[in-house]
């Protein structure tokens, strides 16, 4: 096995520049992933809106309105003076103003259109959710007035409250924090393109480089190991590189996700890149034949990298690019490595119906790896034959 020992012995003198890659992507990739907070604790707090209150009606009605609106916002205690309500609005002191006007309760109660007075900033979130706590006030005293003969403003008053009491629990899906907990590893995953595809690159074209030297060549076609011998080991010690290096990169998966990779999405997850890993390797045997020199290797990783990842959909989101952007991707095998992240991600249940446009799409990857094998043996019969 000299070949074989021989490959990571120029791998081990590139080291560096790769340890460099695997660096950068465990340090984005980590930043990404933990970029927001945890979906457990996305829990529903109700915002409450400060608000000055005038009531010019004494009645049981307005006085319920006052009870309803101190529960649900801050009221602040302001004159009844307009220089103050307007530089108290224009400093954000508050951010809405209602009067209620005398004869409130008695056109409630008459089944009459009651208005109230109000000043607030003009199309603000706060303005529409004022509005829709009121409304929701004054229609649920309606619909007392219509079916219920008799009652006074107090007993209305009452129902009101009691009504506007009832509240609902809501719980989160334990499925959304699942889809939400994966999509955090469908951004890991996404990322993982750039640096895998850069470090297999260096690796694979600095080795094929050293072996292809006419010198070298020339030598090991001297000696009594057969080409057999020396391309099987050639390709099973790229294998070997190639593995390791998804393994090394799916580690952090394990320490940030735990039980979560062992899941049937992070096995989806982990046999996607690992098919995605052998296509890169094929592209990168494939770039190894066509660069003519130690310096052009780098410059090689680079844009192959970088390109491949930014139109794509591994550092942008594919939704968030254009349909000529994401046209030009579909003919990498990045574009459908990360369709099937995303895909992944998703899935609210692991079924066969869900899973078939995933396997769809490696299958599509698989192509690109047989692809890129073919032109590369037809460049190097080409080069042997000139």
């Amino acid at each position: 096995m000299q070949v074989y020992k021989a490959l990571f012995k120029v791998i081990e003198k590139n080291l560096p520049q790769i340890i460099i890659y695997l660096i950068v992507f465990i340090g984005v990739a980590v930043g990404l992933s933990n970029a927001g907070g945890n979906p457990a604790d996305m829990n529903f707090t109700a915002t409450k809106v400060s608000i000055a209150f005038i009531n010019y009606d004494k009645s049981a009605l307005a006085e319920g309105l006052e009870n309803y609106l101190s529960k649900n916002t801050n009221m602040i205690d302001i004159p009844d003076d307009n220089e103050k309500l307007q530089d108290a609005l224009f400093f954000r002191e508050i951010e809405y103003i209602i009067r209620v006007p005398k004869g409130f309760g008695e056109n409630l109660m008459m089944g009459k259109a009651v208005e109230l007075e109000k000043t607030a900033i003009p199309g603000s979130v706060s303005e529409v959710y004022l509005d829709n706590i009121i409304n929701k006030y004054i229609n649920t005293a309606n619909i007392y007035i219509s079916n219920m003969e008799g009652l006074s403003d107090k007993q209305l008053a009452d129902f009101v409250e009691k009504d506007l009491e009832q509240k609902a629990e809501v719980r989160l899906n334990r499925k959304i924090e699942e889809v939400s907990r994966s999509q955090k590893v469908g951004i890991h995953f996404n990322y993982m393109a750039y640096s895998l595809f850069a470090v297999l690159i260096l690796g694979v074209s600095t080795v094929m480089l050293v072996f292809q030297d006419k010198d070298l060549k020339n030598r090991n076609l001297c000696s009594p190991m057969t080409i057999r011998s020396m391309n099987t080991q050639l390709i099973l010690g790229n294998l070997t590189y190639a593995v390791l290096a998804w393994l090394i990169m799916t580690l952090p998966g394990f320490f940030m996700f735990g039980s979560f990779m062992l899941t049937a999405k992070g096995m989806l997850f982990l046999l996607n890149s690992l098919i995605f890993s052998l296509t890169a390797l094929s592209i990168s045997f494939l770039v190894s034949i066509l660069v003519k020199g130690p310096g052009a290797v780098s410059a090689a990783a680079n844009v192959i990298s970088l390109g491949t990842s930014f139109i794509s959909g591994s550092m942008v989101p594919q939704e968030l690019l254009g349909n000529t952007v994401l046209t030009i991707g579909s003919f990498t095998p990045n574009y459908w490595y990360v369709k099937s992240n995303n895909a992944i991600a998703g899935m609210a249940d692991v079924t066969l119906k869900n899973i078939m446009p995933i396997f769809y799409n490696m299958l599509i990857v698989i192509g690109f790896a047989i692809a890129s094998l073919a032109i590369a043996l037809v460049v190097s019969k080409q080069k042997r034959i000139g």
